[in-house]
């Protein structure tokens, strides 16, 4: 302290003023409250889209990049050990913003949820995907030949540039899959529940979407893609996003019943079609045995998807 004293008084002896540091320049300009989940922003940089949304330090052009492996799960921070919070499928579009130490930030094309995938789970953006997935799970063949090895397996959703080989199979994915577990782009499935019908009994997994594991409101939305209807990533966005609201009186096979944090079809015979924790798994259990779970008070809705609607 004694120093700082001197250093005062001997600018203060010679007459010398004190000079004041430059001002730092202030950025003025639109600031929103975005839903990070669908919003590319961290603390340092930012999708150049949201450039008239908020200020950000740096806006970014994304890199078209696209997933490589059969399921590559998407965390909340670039760490193995990180809380999935979702899963790219094969052949599905990411943008990709930054890579770090074998980790890119990037965003899903299929729902816009952000998040840090393994940068070696990626490759560049190739042609158009011609077809999907229509199974639960499709293998790829190395010949087209049901007896010849598989090379890997495919989960329902996933994106394919197929060539037309012969009457059972088409070539894609390197290899080989049966027509019979591919549908064109454009041909849907005419039923979502009958779709998630087919994931019983797998694994409850937080933040998957696919047959290797997969929570309630992946398993929604693999089923409506599945049937042509885009659905958001979240149960609360897909409370806001899907359909229209119906009274839960009148629900229906196939409707959507919501409850905080959780998601499920209904089911015929008045049951609820759901990947839960409970059971750990996806099963269909009858509604009242739900609802039984249920503090009092609970609020519960439900909405009726436009399936196949133009």
């Amino acid at each position: 302290m004694g120093a700082n004293r001197s250093q005062r008084t001997s600018i203060a002896q010679t007459g010398s003023r004190r000079t004041e540091p430059p001002r730092q320049g202030h950025l003025h300009g639109p600031s929103v409250k975005l839903d990070h989940r669908i919003n590319a922003v961290r603390n340092d940089l930012a999708d150049i889209a949201l450039a008239d949304r908020i200020i950000a330090p740096r806006y970014v052009l994304p890199l078209p990049m696209q997933c490589a492996a059969n399921v590559a799960m998407l965390r909340g921070a670039p760490d193995r050990a990180a809380t999935a919070t979702s899963a790219l499928l094969y052949g599905e579009a990411f943008a990709v913003f930054d890579i770090d130490n074998g980790w890119a930030w990037g965003q899903c094309a299929h729902d816009g949820y952000v998040g840090y995938v393994d940068a070696g789970a990626l490759s560049a953006a190739a042609a158009a995907a011609t077809h999907r997935i229509s199974a639960p799970w499709a293998l790829v063949f190395a010949r087209a030949d049901i007896k010849s090895p598989t090379m890997a397996d495919l989960p329902l959703g996933a994106l394919l540039v197929a060539a037309e080989h012969d009457e059972k199979f088409v070539a894609a994915a390197g290899g080989f899959i049966h027509r019979r577990h591919v549908a064109p782009l454009g041909e849907f499935a005419p039923d979502a529940l009958e779709v998630a019908r087919q994931f019983t009994g797998t694994p409850y997994l937080w933040g998957g979407r696919s047959r290797a594991g997969i929570d309630c409101s992946g398993l929604v939305q693999v089923a409506l893609m599945a049937a042509g209807q885009p659905a958001p990533r979240d149960s609360d966005q897909q409370a806001q996003g899907i359909g229209d609201a119906v009274a839960l009186a009148d629900r229906a096979p196939g409707d959507l019943l919501f409850i905080p944090g959780h998601v499920g079809f209904i089911d015929h015979g008045d049951r609820l079609l759901h990947a839960n924790a409970h059971w750990m798994a996806t099963v269909s259990e009858p509604l009242a045995d739900v609802l039984a779970r249920l503090p009092a008070g609970t609020v519960i809705t439900s909405r009726r998807p436009r399936i196949n609607q133009p």
